[in-house]
């Protein structure tokens, strides 16, 4: 890696070839910032493992330079990362808005073994020092309170990143609260933007969350019986109307879901859910008031297995059994890959007579990511001389790019991947991406174990998921080679024994033909050889015979 001198380095660590993982390192002079630390759930080619992390080694090997991570909102995908990594980096200061801090604490006490972590309270406004460079703070909004943006002020020009948002806008026009936060870049040297690229591809303005909340106070004044409302527990400033709404019309509340009741307990600490103390109840406590007067706020819009609202279709939930009268609002859209589980979650709702509402025949769910159009209006009032698209995947940052460079000509704009190191040189005249990388293999949640994990493992288990495994033990005259009895068969995930006694018994005769024949004449027996031909005979028998590749294990037991 060539010596930075005068230039200004930005790498994007994570979040820019996929939805989530989002962090992204500035180094200028001998000072690194980082901005945000999340993590990415596991996708259908990683089975097996919890999170996906983005990779520090650039990080860790000059940790030295390192001044404080800055945590733009408190949503997992930005701050999920911290737990795993901070003491990778040396445990530098945590800067972030109050919301977000009792975020980052409430999820730290699931790991108590951790040192404690060192953060440090900004606002809206502020300007603090880090080594040498001043940042200041905006806010921004997003589906989540105290989001914010970061300006990095260099002696070239300002580079900000406005980690993720949207407009605050009623049918296109944009609040005069956004107006007044954006104005203030009017006379600014904006020398480059980093901006949320996820809903660049959405054209026009997204639906306004005030019609979002119209509209579901509306159904909440109008329920006949009880109102089943889910949505994503990160949607924490729609989870407060909902309760504020339901809390006005007289309705008491019940909160289902653990993320859900993590996320109503740090809006308590922080001061912003203001209703009266009799308005929550707990579940148990339904039945003792009309079916009328009764709103849960639940998880699992996306039909997750073990969440609130799939037990309740699945009637294996303990206290909620729904009938014809309860209506069920899913206030979310669906994430991509969670399609199936939802119809099969909406399935099993309707038989059970539920009337549904959701995103689709109704406006009951905006995003909290800007659409194309809310994106070109930050760029104006941003006005930036370069341009990198994150958070998001590569075809959202072409699309997003294509809209930037109504103002920014081509050449001005980086589409990044994870890991490309880009510098802002000859004293903010020219952008370039360097030749040179830092490491960006996966580094993976594996149970206890953080880190890169074996491409085989991996394999293993995608092999395992698609075709199974198929056992063979074999017990052996370790001094004539010949077999002592007829091999034992053990499949699991590939074939059904009972169905298939002529597969198993070609298979123990190649198993028989191939031991025997290997072991003939060879003294000692070189049990790795024999299992490595074992192996090989009886994988090729099974994929002429069945077109299934299983994980074929000989076990050689040698008598």
């Amino acid at each position: 890696m060539p010596d930075i001198g005068e230039n200004i380095r930005i790498i994007p660590l994570g979040g820019v070839e996929e939805v989530g993982k989002n962090m992204t390192a500035f180094e200028f002079g001998n000072d690194i910032i980082i901005v945000d630390m999340g993590f990415q759930f596991s996708e259908d080619d990683t089975p097996g493992i919890d999170y996906i992390l983005p990779n520090t080694k650039y990080l860790e090997d000059r940790k030295g330079k390192i001044r404080g991570v800055l945590i733009t909102h408190g949503h997992l995908d930005h701050i999920g990362g911290i737990p795993y990594l901070m003491d990778k980096i040396g445990n530098p200061p945590i800067y972030a808005r109050n919301f977000t801090a009792l975020m980052v604490k409430k999820r730290q006490e699931e790991f108590p073994h951790l040192p404690a972590l060192d953060i440090r309270i900004v606002e809206s406004g502020n300007r603090i020092k880090l080594g040498n460079m001043m940042v200041g703070f905006f806010a921004v909004t997003h589906a989540i309170p105290d989001s914010m943006g970061i300006i990095f002020e260099t002696p070239y020009g300002d580079i900000v990143h406005t980690g993720d948002l949207r407009l605050d806008h009623d049918e296109g026009k944009v609040s005069e609260i956004e107006e007044d936060i954006y104005a203030s870049f009017k006379n600014r040297n904006v020398l480059a933007l980093l901006t949320d690229s996820t809903n660049a591809e959405n054209p026009g303005f997204s639906i306004s969350e005030k019609v979002v909340y119209r509209n579901i106070e509306e159904i909440i004044k109008n329920a006949k019986g009880r109102l089943i409302l889910s949505t994503f527990a990160s949607q924490v400033e729609r989870m407060l109307k909902m309760i504020e709404l339901s809390e006005k019309y007289g309705k008491k509340i019940v909160i289902e879901g653990r993320s859900m009741k993590t996320n109503i307990e740090v809006t308590k600490a922080a001061g912003l859910l203001k209703i009266g103390k009799e308005s929550i109840i707990t579940v148990e406590q339904m039945n003792d008031y009309p079916e009328t007067k009764i709103v849960a706020l639940v998880t699992g819009a996306q039909g997750e297995e073990f969440a609130a609202l799939m037990r309740i279709a699945n009637k294996s939930h303990k206290y909620i059994r729904l009938t014809p009268r309860d209506t069920i609002l899913m206030s979310s859209s669906i994430v991509p890959g969670n399609e199936r589980s939802v119809q099969k979650l909406k399935d099993n709702l309707s038989r059970q007579g539920a009337h549904i509402i959701h995103y689709k025949t109704s406006d009951i769910h905006s995003s909290g990511h800007a659409n194309g159009e809310e994106l070109a209006w930050i760029h104006a009032k941003i006005h930036p001389k370069f341009f990198i698209p994150i958070h998001g995947y590569h075809y959202m940052h072409r699309v997003h790019a294509d809209i930037a460079r109504r103002l920014i000509p081509e050449s001005n704009i980086i589409i990044p991947d994870n890991g490309m190191v880009i510098e802002i040189q000859n004293k903010g005249e020219k952008i370039v991406a360097l030749k040179e990388g830092a490491p960006k293999n996966i580094i993976m949640v594996d149970g206890f174990s953080v880190g890169g994990i074996q491409e085989v493992v991996i394999r293993d288990r995608q092999t395992l998921a698609q075709d199974g495994i198929f056992m063979v033990v074999v017990s052996f005259d370790s001094q004539t080679g010949k077999l002592r009895k007829s091999p034992d068969l053990i499949s699991r995930g590939f074939v059904y024994l009972k169905e298939s006694q002529e597969l198993l018994h070609q298979t123990r005769n190649i198993v028989k033909k191939t031991v025997e024949d290997t072991t003939h004449g060879m003294n000692p027996i070189n049990f790795d050889y024999v299992k490595a031909n074992v192996t090989d005979a009886v994988e090729r028998f099974l994929f002429q015979k069945t077109a299934k590749r299983p994980i074929v294990i000989p076990v050689l037991i040698g008598v």
